[in-house]
């Protein structure tokens, strides 16, 4: 009752709808504004990328174990669900005269505030696009409440005149809210014009060229693994919620810490030197037993042990800590950059300019080392320190310092759970042991005896090479397991271990079905 026999009814999920409406608008304006002061002060992605920083290295390993390369929009659908949830929260605890929904909002702009000043180069203008995003989404929840409080006078159509206003505020909301984060999204695109930039690329003109794969050396077995791979299906494992945006012209290489000569490279500086092009596999350390994160490409690049050369690295610098454009960090043993391998700073991938998801413009590319004591794109500092000194992101969350790539193997055909017919049976797959290169292969069904696979022509000790050996299949449910050893002549453990702290270990191993 309200005074004087006005009845006043109040629509819960109306309210909850004004809650979520609102932190919708707060998120596109955020969104908008973030185009003015930096793509790291968008609300969503700030919170997001702290999200990542701060997680334990299990929970980051639980991730990408179960979402694989979809860890990201995991991630981003999980954030939703929470924004969603709190919305709805604000939106039946608003009252018109009790603005407690409002506060909750405000307190998830305290969040995206802290989040968005947190990032790595930002100054106090990065709270801004939270700020104004959520005092519009506050003043949004306040119009929609107010809808939502429908007179009745009963035997009456009254509450259709509110409704109608409520759902033409939600409605002019939303669409609001969606226009601005498009917007937004686009215009950061634009700004950027990274797009435009990398089609203007030109690759440079290369001497030292990369080997021509041999004949064989893909064995073209139906559902195996190619031996290059396409930079669309090349697995993708980074904490970069957004692809970082850099142009060549903005791009810039810090040389600094332990080096008798610092140096600052840019784009035309780089390109004036003398590139390679090498044919390297890389692996995620966060790969499983027989998992997808691998994969070999044709890199063209700059020595970086000739730039280590230039700026004359001190004897008691034994760390390259190299850090990326948003912040992220790697530290790589110096001995390992200066032994003679193919490491390199890479411009271009398999004949292109690298995509922007794989370090656009510059990435690092370094043989028989895991990624994340490698592998850092979008390279902008290299400091040479040392270990006792400095850690790096994943140091510092539990990951091993130093980790080379161990000897791995995996069936790729008969798929897992296969059911085949009985008879002469192709099993194939892929074995890798970066800069050690693999020297044999052995398949066994059943925990019986090994059998020697027969291994494609080696294209070299930087690359995976594939095998494939015939059985013939009887009838029944069969395990099928590999082995790799290497060519320094070690056989890959049977060890069960998970990827934490320098890589997973372990037998590969496939269960099938083998029909009459």
């Amino acid at each position: 009752m309200t005074g004087r026999g006005e009845v006043t009814t109040r629509r819960p999920v109306a309210r909850a709808v004004a809650g979520i409406v609102a932190a919708a608008v707060a998120l596109g304006v955020g969104e908008l504004a973030s185009v003015l002061v930096g793509p790291d002060s968008s609300p969503f992605l700030a919170v997001g990328s702290v999200t990542v920083d701060r997680s334990p290295a299990w929970a980051r390993e639980f991730a990408i174990t179960t979402f694989g390369t979809h860890d990201k929009p995991a991630l981003f659908v999980g954030m939703s669900a929470v924004i969603v949830a709190i919305a709805a929260l604000a939106g039946l605890m608003e009252r018109p005269r009790g603005p407690y929904g409002s506060a909750i909002l405000a307190l998830l702009g305290v969040v995206g505030v802290s989040a968005a000043v947190s990032r790595p180069g930002a100054t106090w203008t990065a709270a801004l696009p939270t700020v104004v995003g959520v005092a519009l989404g506050v003043v949004v929840l306040r119009l929609l409440t107010a809808a939502a409080v429908t007179p009745a006078p009963p035997a009456s159509g009254a509450s259709w005149p509110s409704r109608r206003r409520f759902l033409l505020l939600a409605g002019a909301a939303v669409a609001f809210a969606a226009g601005a984060g498009a917007l937004g999204a686009r215009a950061g695109q634009r700004l950027a014009g990274v797009l435009e930039n990398r089609r203007g690329v030109t690759l440079p003109s290369v001497a030292d060229r990369a080997a021509p794969i041999p004949a064989g050396a893909d064995v073209a077995v139906p559902g195996g693994t190619s031996f290059l791979t396409p930079d669309d299906t090349f697995y993708r494992i980074d904490t970069a919620l957004r692809v970082p945006r850099l142009r060549t012209d903005e791009w810039r290489l810090r040389i600094h810490g332990l080096v008798d000569r610092e140096l600052t490279l840019t784009w035309d500086d780089l390109r004036r030197r003398t590139p390679i092009e090498r044919a390297i596999t890389l692996t995620c350390v966060s790969n499983d037993v027989g998992g997808s994160l691998a994969g070999n490409a044709v890199w063209i690049g700059y020595r970086v042990d000739e730039l280590l050369d230039e700026v004359g690295v001190r004897p008691d610098a034994d760390m390259l800590l190299s850090t990326s454009v948003d912040g992220f960090t790697v530290g790589t043993p110096v001995a390992v950059l200066r032994d003679g391998r193919d490491a390199m700073l890479a411009v271009a991938m398999n004949g292109e300019p690298l995509p922007l998801a794989h370090g656009f413009p510059v990435r690092q590319v370094v043989p028989g080392l895991y990624g994340f004591v490698s592998a850092t794109k979008w390279v902008v500092d290299w400091e040479l320190t040392r270990f006792d000194r400095a850690q790096a992101y994943w140091t510092r969350r539990g990951w091993a310092a130093q980790a080379p790539i161990k000897t791995a193997s995996r069936i790729d055909v008969p798929a897992a759970f296969a059911s085949v017919p009985a008879g002469r049976l192709v099993v194939a797959g892929t074995a890798w042991a970066q800069h050690r290169g693999i020297a044999a292969v052995e398949v066994r069904v059943d925990e019986g005896a090994w059998h020697a696979a027969t291994l494609a022509p080696s294209y070299s000790v930087d690359t995976w090479r594939q095998w494939t050996w015939e059985w013939d299949a009887s009838a029944g449910t069969h395990a099928l397991q590999v082995r790799a050893t290497d060519l320094d002549g070690s056989v890959q453990t049977p060890e069960r271990r998970t990827p934490i702290p320098d890589g997973a270990t372990g037998w590969h191993s496939r269960t099938i079905t083998v029909e009459r």
